[in-house]
């Protein structure tokens, strides 16, 4: 999945709200829970780095940007105006 696809599926998750869904239970916390999760996933992705294998640090890095796309649509910001910052 590239990371184009995983913030398409954020914002559909975003959009459709599914019952039972991890991801709509975050999105229900909002920004701030996002954040949370953002920072804690940042941290493992340091300390796997730190400590563990790659494949480890790929899957916690996997991790972030994921959180990384619901804060995106979350807030409603685009691809675009992500890559124009970089």
């Amino acid at each position: 999945m590239t990371f184009d696809e995983m913030f398409e599926l954020a914002v559909s998750r975003k959009r459709e709200m599914p019952a039972g869904s991890s991801t709509s239970e975050l999105f229900s916390r909002g920004p701030h829970g996002i954040g949370k999760k953002l920072v804690e996933e940042a941290a493992e992705s340091w300390m796997a780095a730190r400590f563990e294998s790659n494949d480890d640090l790929a899957g916690e890095l996997a991790q972030v940007l994921y959180y990384v796309a619901c804060m995106m649509a979350e807030k409603g910001l685009s691809l675009d105006d992500v890559y124009r910052q970089l």
